[in-house]
């Protein structure tokens, strides 16, 4: 049987070889995969008027998919998939691994921002789904705050129970992904030989190690520990948001260690940063900057920028950094500053007399930041119903 040739994205480079072997060839047709069962889901709802199937959606999300009694057998399919609970999760450690991410409050929040988020914007395939909308310095703000609250929420205890905020989220969010690879398949200029699937399923794992793994490294590298036993259980948290999410078994990694190995592998075959990712992470930079409504509000949000620079140049590296044009800060003191704070945060956040404070301080960060970043406007993660796209 003739296998469809890897796209050209995919970068099988001596290095990635020698270190992975033929893993490679099992990693590289995952970016022809994408999700049909969210895929046929969009497919129902376009057949209804406009925005009935989001309105089922939520009604399932709500009060279980038997209390809508008009849903299309493609709806309960998602269902049946979603509602099972596979026999690895385990609850306990899922509360832990969102309890320890919430606790580092502002530091976690950086590093979503100013390293996850750039690290995706750093793949020159997996950023193209966001750059065909075509409006990318207006939708940076919204895309963090949306992102904020979905890794808010799921992140709660709780969160990813079937009643949880986090897992309706992350059943919208699979949804919407669905519906955006249907428009852009629609507007016929999707090179799948050189990016594969839109939101295809090696993409959408590299979400899930981007928010679990990348996010880790960063606070090694900032100097605030985290113990082992946590690190695996934030890497289970996202074990289980990626399978509710749409990813197949094979691809979601069981621990740490597994994770890390992927996420390299990811990385290494992924290739340099180009234009688009420039221009996502400028956005990015920028935003507050632009919104800002007084000239003492711009020159706090230059000044925050040049802060969350620093931080991204040293835990992306210089090299990476420069790729993807992230400005040189000629401040020293930032980077030293945030090391000691960070140390400090991590000893005191391992005093059992201090976690419950830490996390409730953390919470309140979290809600501020996704208010701030949502402008007082919803999240509703509805399935976009068409974008304006730009020639790529």
């Amino acid at each position: 049987m003739k296998h469809p040739p890897t796209p050209a994205r995919f970068q099988d480079t001596a290095e990635a070889r020698r270190r992975f072997g033929d893993q490679l060839d099992r990693l590289a047709p995952f970016l022809l995969r994408v999700d049909p069962v969210a895929d046929a889901v969009v497919d129902a709802f376009a057949s209804m008027p406009s925005g009935q199937g989001f309105r089922q959606l939520e009604a399932a999300l709500a009060r279980g998919i038997d209390a809508v009694p008009d849903a299309p057998a493609e709806l309960r399919a998602l269902f049946a998939a979603v509602d099972h609970v596979p026999l690895w999760v385990d609850w306990e450690a899922v509360n832990r691994g969102g309890t320890a991410f919430l606790r580092t409050g502002m530091l976690g929040g950086i590093l979503l921002a100013m390293q996850a988020l750039i690290l995706g914007y750093a793949s020159p395939g997996g950023n193209k789904p966001l750059v065909f909308s075509g409006r990318l310095r207006e939708q940076a703000p919204r895309r963090l705050g949306e992102t904020s609250r979905f890794v808010h929420a799921v992140s709660l205890a709780g969160g990813m129970r079937r009643s949880g905020e986090g897992f309706a989220i992350t059943v919208k969010v699979r949804v919407m992904h669905a519906q955006v690879r249907r428009l852009i398949r629609a507007s016929g200029r999707w090179k799948t030989e050189l990016w594969g699937e839109p939101i295809n399923q090696h993409d959408m794992v590299a979400t899930a190690l981007l928010f679990s793994v990348a996010v880790l490294d960063g606070f090694d590298k900032l100097g605030y520990h985290i113990p082992p036993a946590q690190k695996e259980d934030l890497v289970h948290l996202w074990r289980y948001v990626a399978h509710v999410i749409g990813v197949e078994p094979e691809l979601i990694p069981g621990s740490y260690a597994e994770a890390r190995r992927l996420a390299e592998m990811i990385f290494l075959t992924q290739g340099a940063p180009d234009n688009d990712s420039r221009l996502l992470v400028s956005a990015l930079l920028s935003h507050g900057i632009n919104s800002g409504w007084t000239e003492r509000q711009r020159r706090r949000a230059e000044q925050l920028v040049a802060v969350f620079c620093s931080v991204s140049r040293s835990v992306l590296g210089e090299g990476l950094a420069d790729q993807l044009g992230v400005p040189r800060q000629s401040s020293l003191l930032t980077v030293p500053l945030l090391r000691a704070i960070a140390a400090a945060s991590s000893r005191a956040h391992a005093l059992p007399s201090l976690q419950d404070f830490a996390l409730d301080l953390g919470d309140r960060y979290w809600q501020r930041s996704v208010a701030i970043a949502l402008g007082g406007r919803p999240a509703d993660f509805a399935p976009p119903e068409g974008f304006v796209g730009r020639r790529t």
